[in-house]
């Protein structure tokens, strides 16, 4: 009755809109779909596709010329003629405003999407030349003023460089949003990936000094963008921002201001959430944290042998917001002290509660019984584990002795009932271990399983058995060194259960862009 109810377009549109939305975030082919349904699905879903269509990787870019029939006929004709650019006839008369749909963009992913209609649009056997350099920059420009002229509500901003190829494109577009500040005055998100070029600075600096609505901000690499957000007298985010992430961002400058950085938190007066993903710290850095008056909310962390973080300022960080930590992830050297990993992921233990996405990858001969304390420590609010070992072939005297055994063997007892996603990155698997893992976690639901060996024994009979015909997954992807699940004639076999078999490449979640997508 419910689903009659929801294609007959008797349930309110208000509700069939959040059943439609779900197929926003991971199925854009069924979400393009319910334009087939009725008028009522087709108003609703188009939006949703228009949102962010840059980031939609089908490898069709000709929804590009569906923003350039937003030109009168004449300027259309006239632009397609003079960069010899073929017409795919597409129909004049279209029924949405296309552009006023844009809430995301990503100012790289716009250009390179521009670039590969070009590529197949152009009749030119050089697509590479310089005069198809100067058409990009032309369509570019053209399909940025055809969004300002429709007073596009811009929500998210992302600001990634390109290769010198492109920059002059790049900076072409950061000139036109700042001669257009209509365009972003109602920005909530920015992500800076990448600056590196310091005429980029003086731009994207006038960007951020530009916000009063700015919720949340994304910073690679760079601490002088920081500086523009917190430091300058320019931007007021005091009452706006409540979220902030750092990602490689190196804080060992020497700078009079950088001893600040942290001390400036207590002046936003809103923020709910910091995330240190990969970052490097000065000795200031504890100091800092101990003169803060108001909580240090660090909900994400994220450490490698790159990071520099100390184990002293990393006890400092977990006594002072352990209970906030939500997404913890784990990557040493091969050359890190295994003692002080030990000692880490113990002090996580202690004061972690509440992490809900864990993440470690390291060798072999690092793995430690503690990675099992601290599963079963958190499992409560556990939904994302991704669990990624690597080979160490010194001093084992069997590839079947590898910690490959011990996790399989260890694990399946202590996971939730129910898991989001699960990955699984083992170089050995033992069919019999395998089965063991499996038996020990029929009570768990995966939403997500991926499975990615580089040897080991043939283990999709167990899958079948095991996970298969019992249901446990919804979506499931197994790589090996010669072949995927995926391009096995297996495939519908699995279909009838309502799992759906996905690439490898596909399934996996990495941390960081999980963690970008937080709002």
């Amino acid at each position: 009755m419910t689903c009659s109810k929801i294609f007959s377009g008797d349930l309110p549109a208000e509700l069939t809109y959040e059943v439609i939305k779900y197929f926003q975030n991971d199925d854009y082919s069924t979400l393009h779909s319910c334009l087939l349904v009725n008028r009522l699905w087709c108003r609703l879903a188009i939006p949703l596709l228009w949102e962010n269509p840059f980031s939609i990787n089908t490898g069709n870019y000709n929804f590009i010329e569906i923003y350039l029939h937003n030109l009168n006929d004449d300027d259309f004709n006239t632009k397609l003629n003079e960069h010899n650019i073929v017409n795919n006839s597409l129909p004049s008369n279209l029924l949405f405003n296309y552009p006023k749909f844009l809430k995301y963009l990503n100012i790289r992913k716009f250009i390179l999407s521009v670039n590969k209609w070009l590529e197949s649009a152009i009749i030119t056997s050089n697509p590479k030349n310089r005069s198809n350099f100067k058409v990009l920059i032309d369509i570019c420009a053209t399909i940025f003023k055809i969004f300002i002229e429709n007073k596009v509500n811009l929500h998210v901003l992302e600001i990634e460089n390109l290769s010198d190829y492109y920059h002059k494109c790049f900076v072409n577009i950061l000139k036109l949003i700042l001669k257009n500040t209509e365009f972003i005055h109602n920005i909530r998100n920015i992500n800076l990936f990448n600056v590196s070029n310091t005429l980029d600075y003086y731009y994207i600096s006038q960007i951020i000094n530009l916000q009063q609505n700015l919720k949340k901000i994304s910073i690679s690499d760079n601490l002088f963008l920081y500086h523009s957000l917190l430091l300058s007298k320019k931007s007021d985010c005091s009452n706006t921002l409540t979220i902030i992430i750092f990602y490689k961002v190196n804080f060992n400058f020497k700078f009079l201001w950088a001893n600040k950085i942290f001390e400036r938190l207590n002046h936003l007066n809103v923020l709910e959430s910091i995330h240190i993903l990969y970052c490097s710290f000065n000795n200031n850095f504890n100091q800092q944290i101990i003169n803060l008056t108001k909580p240090f909310k660090l909900k994400s962390l994220l450490i490698d042998e790159k990071s520099q973080i100390g184990f002293e300022s990393s006890k400092l960080l977990l006594q002072k917001s352990g209970d906030y930590l939500e997404n913890f992830g784990l990557c040493p050297s091969y050359f890190s002290s295994m003692i002080e990993s030990n000692e880490l992921i113990k002090l996580i233990t202690k004061y972690c509660k509440n992490i809900n996405f864990f993440y470690f990858t390291m060798h072999e001969i690092q793995f430690t019984y503690q990675i099992f304390n601290l599963i079963e420590n958190i499992k409560q609010n556990l939904n994302y584990l991704s669990i990624d070992v690597w080979p160490d072939f010194i001093g084992l005297k069997s590839i079947e002795s590898t910690p490959s055994s011990m996790i399989l063997q260890n694990l399946g007892q202590i996971l939730p009932s129910k898991l989001e996603y699960l990955h699984l990155r083992l170089y050995f698997i033992k069919a019999s271990d395998f089965e063991v893992f499996l038996k020990n976690s029929q009570d768990t639901f995966i939403k997500k399983l991926s499975i990615n060996t580089g040897l080991g024994q043939d283990i999709l009979p167990l899958i079948k058995n095991y996970i298969m015909k019992k249901k446990r997954v919804k979506y499931l992807a197994i790589n090996d060194s010669s072949k995927e699940l995926i391009s096995l004639k297996e495939v519908n076999e699995f279909k009838l259960y309502n799992i759906e078999v996905q690439r490898h490449s596909d399934l996996m979640i990495d941390l960081y862009d999980y963690i970008k997508e937080i709002n």
